[in-house]
């Protein structure tokens, strides 16, 4: 008899914790408050270029709001759809990924800009297969490794990896785009890592990664960049130019800033203000203070991811979870790191607030994988009797 009467209660708790409880706010919070101050900021540090060259000063900032709209909408369609269907296409989200990589190099699809062809053209339509690729390579190695987690102390194992990743590297950096390069060969390095892959398998893959190294800084002006990393006031009007006008910029702004839309930086001084170095902008017009703030939220969104992973219902979902949480955190740091100087300048967005509607479409839609993750296995705790 007391089983037979606590069935129907456990069935109504069920269904009020589906509707009620199971989306996962401080996540959801967190990426709508990043999207929308990003808009402000990208409004305020584009405003008078936007005008400028465009003719309208809302230019950056309203192209912003509509991908943040649409990547909303992707968000909550996504969240509403179990992930683990993603598991019979991660093949497929490799050769994708890689197929829409190798069609920045046809002609009449190819969108070239500051000497770099990293989009994708379609009339007016532009979209950068590099912020989608991260995410399938994440997908490819979720659902692979998954499969084979009970070999992964045998090199050859491995190698399906290494050889997805590196293709998605080279075609990177042929583009060239050494920034999203460096992401994406940190994913794949963190998710056999995290997949248990043997540590010294993984040392011995430090041996031609540092040996790729030099050959990549024979580039002119990739070693212009380490010059000017090294000491950029003796080029300050050439290649140290951006590092410097990035370090007056979080100068000037001290601990509470100049004020939100009083930035000077933005008048033209320092480029790429809306979308690369928009944390320079946070500090010149919030301060430490604000710049402090978004980290902090950041930290709280990354925290909050790797704790979806870790209470993930099966070994997939924690690997994606992982892997998506594991990108927006390598993106943030090496942006913070290149605009204050701590590495070589190199183009990387800050997730959620730079300019750039591919990129706040794609971590968005990505979100909506974390956070359907996170409901699957509250559901899973649900129906074995613990509470989320």
């Amino acid at each position: 008899m007391v089983i037979t009467k606590n069935k129907p209660q456990s069935k109504i708790s069920y269904h009020k914790q589906d509707k009620h409880t199971f989306i996962n706010l401080p996540i959801l919070l967190c990426v709508i408050f990043l999207s929308l101050f990003g808009v402000i900021m990208i409004y305020s540090a584009s405003y008078y270029s936007a005008e400028l060259n465009y003719g309208d000063k809302f230019f950056f900032a309203r192209k912003q709001l509509v991908g943040v709209i649409i990547g909303l909408f992707f968000l909550f369609v996504i969240y509403r759809f179990d992930y683990n269907y993603l598991k019979k296409y991660y093949k497929l989200a490799l050769i994708i990924s890689l197929i829409l990589l190798a069609l920045v190099f046809v002609p009449f699809l190819s969108v070239s800009n500051y000497g770099a062809t990293r989009w994708i053209g379609f009339g007016s339509f532009t979209i950068q297969p590099s912020e989608l690729a991260k995410f399938g390579l994440v997908l490819f190695c979720a659902g692979y490794l998954s499969k084979k987690h009970n070999e992964m102390h045998r090199f050859r194992t491995l190698i399906p990896i290494l050889i997805a990743g590196g293709l998605m590297c080279v075609l990177i950096m042929l583009e060239p785009n050494m920034s999203i390069t460096m992401c994406v060969g940190a994913t794949f390095l963190f998710m056999l890592f995290v997949g248990g892959a043997k540590i010294k398998h993984l040392c011995s893959l430090g041996i031609p990664i540092l040996a790729i190294i030099p050959i990549l800084l024979l580039e002119p002006y990739r070693l212009k960049r380490l010059t000017a990393f090294l000491d950029p006031w003796a080029n300050a009007q050439d290649e140290g130019f951006q590092l410097v006008q990035s370090l007056y910029s979080l100068g000037s702004g001290g601990l509470f800033g100049v004020g939100l839309f009083e930035s000077r930086q933005k008048f033209l001084f320092l480029p790429f203000a809306e979308s690369d170095f928009i944390f320079s902008i946070i500090g010149e017009e919030l301060g430490l203070v604000g710049c402090l703030m978004v980290i902090i939220v950041f930290f709280v969104l990354i925290y909050y991811g790797f704790k979806v992973a870790k209470n993930a219902s099966n070994r997939f979902g924690s690997l994606l979870a992982s892997g998506i949480t594991f990108v927006i955190a390598i993106q943030v740091i090496l942006n913070i790191a290149v605009v204050t100087g701590s590495v070589p300048p190199t183009g990387l967005p800050l997730p959620f607030i730079s300019s750039g509607g591919t990129s706040i479409v794609v971590f968005l839609s990505a979100v909506g994988v974390l956070l359907n993750i996170d409901k699957q296995s509250k559901k899973e705790r649900l129906r074995n009797g613990f509470v989320p």
